[in-house]
């Protein structure tokens, strides 16, 4: 499925995408393309246990603020942007 129809289904059933797809920072940030939320993970190096680990952290701190922004996490950051970008 092309990443823009992923995004538009998962705006439409009020879904976050995570996603390691820089694509969808492009579809969210530069195009504004209507989205639930995307969390972006740049853990390229990580096996599936760490990228786990590391979403279960991000729900557990941030759960409650990643829906309709676009989040990016890197090297042990996240970075949350505003709701208004894509939406």
């Amino acid at each position: 499925m092309e990443d823009a129809k992923i995004l538009s289904r998962a705006a439409r059933e009020k879904r976050l995408v995570i996603t390691m797809d820089k694509d969808f920072g492009e579809l969210v940030y530069r195009q504004r393309r209507t989205h639930a939320g995307v969390l972006l993970l740049r853990l390229e190096a990580a096996n599936g246990p760490a990228k786990v680990a590391v979403v279960a952290q991000i729900f557990g701190e941030h759960g409650e603020t990643l829906h309709g922004r676009l989040s990016v996490y890197s090297r042990g950051y996240l970075r949350i942007r505003d709701a208004d970008v894509g939406t």
